[in-house]
């Protein structure tokens, strides 16, 4: 099954991934902190998951790097992002197989291990960061770019139920980036 309106999935499970990864790490901070056990355990169990799932986000990944239309520039922030994302995914699944390891039935957790996992989001946040300006300041992996008329861009249409002709059927367009297209064939990934 495909999704008409974007091209891989890397979008959909990379956001559940940033999402529980960060919580994980927040339940981890308050729970050392405030030394409750249930936030230990939430933290572990959003570790777990989101590191399963950073599993499928790091292949969908490699699928958008490999098929997005793309020209030389966005494909150098695109080698940028996956630079950053693949030691943060690393690093991400060795502190979940850390707690498997070592935390289960546990009511603590160590000082190193919060600490880690609080270095590592800083490096989540920066990977994210960097996947943003893929699709925000290159528009890489997006159907239409809008056409900015004027100052603010939003020209003189309203919002309202009446989108009028500045809005097209996002299916019948082409990917902008197409045209000036980038072949991975010859490089290295």
């Amino acid at each position: 099954m495909n999704i008409e309106i974007i091209p891989n999935y890397h979008p959909i499970l990379v956001h559940f991934t940033i999402g529980l990864l960060s919580i994980s790490a927040l339940l981890y901070l308050a729970g050392s902190i405030l030394k409750k056990e249930n936030l230990l355990i939430a933290a572990r169990w959003n570790l777990w998951i989101g590191a399963i799932l950073t599993i499928g986000t790091v292949i969908a990944g490699f699928d958008a790097y490999n098929s997005v239309a793309h020209d030389a520039v966005s494909h150098a922030a695109m080698t940028d992002h996956k630079n950053w994302a693949l030691p943060t995914a690393g690093i991400f699944m060795a502190l979940a197989l850390w707690a498997a390891c070592k935390q289960r039935g546990e009511k603590t957790v160590s000082p190193v291990f919060v600490v880690a996992i609080v270095l590592a989001s800083g490096l989540l946040a920066m990977t994210g960061y960097k996947g943003g300006e893929v699709v925000y300041r290159h528009g890489t992996g997006v159907m239409r770019m809008p056409e900015i008329q004027g100052d603010g861009g939003h020209g003189s249409h309203s919002h309202g139920e009446d989108v009028g002709e500045d809005h097209h059927d996002m299916q019948e367009q082409q990917p902008q980036k197409e045209k000036q297209g980038h072949d991975h064939s010859g490089h290295e990934h």
